[in-house]
């Protein structure tokens, strides 16, 4: 790593930038408007969000807060966990520790600043870890192996098997800077009676060892006071998803980064609810007027991405989905699996509900809602197998009326990587035109956005989608 990179505690510079950002629109619009002459560097990734009305404002709050709770961590005598967008931290509110997600703080980083991540990616590399691991912890681990963050007391993950990179990553953290480490367990079904109990058993040990590793017990009273508050924010997101169905589609494309990224990082907390009904509020007006979401006003092609989006700066890809007037139908990462969704009716065993009747039930709820996180739900054994990749693909493009479909991942996606061509063509068969990105969502040295966009006006143009 450069020694000049090594002069700047990462979380503290990230956390210093977003802070500035949560409080940039509080003027008027006009001073709004003016101020950004002052910040050309940072304009590109401000103004969109702001663009999108008070949920982009209170988004960036969100962020703000995010990172205020990980740089005051210890002062308030918290421990900080460190896991992965596969895992809901819902559970570590309930038990007052602070989550560090890997992944939201290398997009974070990615999508702010022009320099990228790519220095501290490299260094996880230069201490060991393979180049071809997922870029998505890469780019925050590197700076949290290098010291350049705030200490993370313990690290728990729950994909084994789901995703090999993402669960190595956090294995490599505990084994290279001595930290207590619980991998999260479970089979490849989910559904069946044997399959949850064996994860409910796994999630109360995982419990056993944060309260160990804490020194907090478990309060199932604010654990019910968190999952009420999921509860309406899992019918807040099916209200927004809801507006996705119509044609065209009222909500904004960053709208769906917002669900999802909001969710990682305060599910079962009241900001991130207030994102929810601001957004559904925004929608419910837009579709008055009968206009899409999009600042045109006009929808030419509804864009379904199977997979994840793309993160590299100045939210560059949902730009071009502006530029060109795309609606974004949402990912694997912004959908909602409740058990009260229509499109989970075809697809049995997918569903979690919330039960808040008793202590074990409560387990059993934030068992079943863990284990349909993103990745986990989805890419968890052969994309065809019922339940799996290629139907649930299949059930949301045809619910949500979708012209195309999109891929884009890591090289490191390595589950999604071997099997994406035959679920292209199972896509293709069905009627959905598919196109693969080939770059890095989080690291545009693989493919630069130049070219990512040029491939992807190419097949938007050969595929008659214009």
């Amino acid at each position: 790593m450069r020694p000049e990179i090594k002069e700047y505690n990462y979380d503290r510079i990230l956390g210093q930038t977003l802070s500035a950002a949560a409080r940039f629109p509080a003027g008027s619009d006009k001073e709004t408007e003016l101020t950004y002459r002052y910040i050309p560097y940072f304009k590109g990734v401000l103004k969109p969000l702001i663009d999108t009305g008070v949920p982009g404002k209170i988004f960036l709050e969100l962020l703000a807060l995010y990172y205020e709770n990980i740089l005051t961590a210890h002062a308030r005598g918290k421990k900080i966990c460190g896991t992965t967008f596969c895992y809901s931290p819902a559970i570590l509110y309930a038990m007052d520790i602070v989550p560090a997600t890997f992944e939201i703080l290398t997009a974070l980083g990615g999508m702010v600043w022009k320099r990228g991540m790519f220095d501290y990616m490299d260094f996880c590399c230069e201490v060991g870890m393979p180049e071809t691991s997922c870029s998505s912890q890469r780019g925050f681990l590197g700076a949290f192996l290098a010291g350049l963050c705030e200490e993370v007391d313990f690290l728990v993950c729950d994909s084994p098997g789901v995703c090999d990179t993402n669960a190595n990553a956090y294995a490599f953290s505990s084994a290279y800077l001595n930290k207590p480490f619980y991998q999260l367990n479970y089979p490849s079904s989910i559904g069946d009676e044997r399959s949850q109990k064996y994860h409910v058993d796994d999630y109360k040990e995982m419990i056993r060892f944060m309260e160990e590793q804490s020194g907090n017990r478990l309060d199932y009273d604010r654990l019910a006071e968190i999952l009420k508050e999921v509860d309406l924010q899992d019918h807040l997101t099916a209200d927004l998803e809801d507006l996705l169905m119509l044609v065209p589609s009222p909500l904004p494309p960053l709208y769906n980064l917002m669900i999802y990224a909001g969710r990682f990082c305060f599910s079962g907390q009241k900001i991130y609810t207030r994102v929810l009904e601001a957004m559904l509020k925004w929608g419910k007006n837009r579709a008055k007027t009968g206009l899409s979401g999009l600042r045109s006003g006009d929808e030419k092609l509804r864009i379904f991405t199977c997979y994840i989006d793309h993160y590299t700066v100045n939210l560059n890809f949902w730009n071009y989905l502006e530029d060109r007037n795309f609606g974004h139908l949402g990912c694997i990462l912004s959908r909602n699996f409740r058990d009260d969704n229509k499109y989970v009716k075809n697809l049995p065993g997918s569903a979690y509900g919330i039960d808040l009747s008793t202590k074990d039930a409560m387990l059993d709820s934030m068992a079943q809602l863990n284990a349909r996180m993103p990745m986990v739900r989805t890419i968890r054994g052969p994309y065809d197998k019922p339940g799996m990749w290629l139907d649930e693909s299949l059930e949301l493009v045809r619910f949500f009326q979708a012209d195309c479909v999109i891929y884009n991942g890591t090289p490191g996606c390595r589950n999604t990587w071997g099997m994406v061509k035959p679920f292209a063509r199972d896509m293709e068969k069905n009627g959905y035109p598919t196109h693969i990105m080939n770059d890095d969502a989080f690291d545009d040295r693989v493919e630069s956005w130049e070219a990512t966009k040029e491939r992807l006006d190419e097949f938007f143009q050969v595929r008659g989608l214009l």
